[in-house]
């Protein structure tokens, strides 16, 4: 056996120790250590911009109310509830329902609480956890939502994170997106070449 493999395996096993004696004292300090306090956060500019906790622990913003709709109860106190399906004829008749085939107001609105909505079990459901209501339809886009792939999260990688609510990007009522008109396709190199030289264009 050469001297120079044992050079190696020597001089390697002094390495693999000084890592040790280096990288063990930093990984007890760092479990050790309390956990960091959350960022303070700059007072929301707004009610849309306020961030609130739900009891999952998803911190949500308000939801996006039409000005002057929200609260309900603001209207519909003392009401007595309509259940009837029917064409809405006298408020509310800029909201056109084209969210499934046979869809009603009060599938998700609440009747006698106007103030939430309610899941198909009749559980109440507050408008910043509408998530909830959502999901029971389209369960894989909830369960990607809370994961983080659908939708928009933000906030810290290994800490406090905010997601956008559904109805923060789709419109409860109609919630497909209107399709967008492709851009045209980029231009190949060659051709931008080409024009650059005075050639063919």
């Amino acid at each position: 056996m050469s001297s120079f493999p044992r050079f190696t395996t020597t001089r390697f096993r002094a390495l693999l120790r000084i890592a040790a004696w280096v990288t063990i004292p930093l990984l007890v300090s760092q479990l050790s250590a309390q956990p960091p306090e959350p960022k303070s956060q700059a007072a929301p500019t707004s009610n849309a911009q306020a961030n609130l906790d739900t009891p999952e622990g998803f911190q949500v913003p308000k939801p996006p109310f039409s000005e002057g709709i929200f609260p309900c109860s603001s209207c519909h106190d003392g009401m007595p509830p309509n259940t009837k399906r029917r064409q809405l004829t006298d408020m509310h008749t800029e909201i056109v329902l084209n969210h499934g085939p046979n869809r009603w107001c009060l599938d998700c609105h609440d009747a006698n609480k106007r103030d939430q909505l309610h899941l198909a079990s009749g559980a109440p459901v507050q408008f910043t956890e509408s998530y909830r209501l959502c999901g029971q339809c389209h369960g894989d886009k909830y369960r990607d939502w809370k994961v983080g792939v659908h939708g928009k999260r933000t906030g810290d990688w290994n800490g406090q994170k905010q997601y956008l609510l559904c109805v923060n990007c789709h419109n409860p009522h109609s919630p497909h997106f209107k399709p967008i008109k492709p851009l045209p396709a980029p231009t190949s190199p060659d051709k931008i070449h080409a024009h650059q030289e005075g050639g063919a264009k």
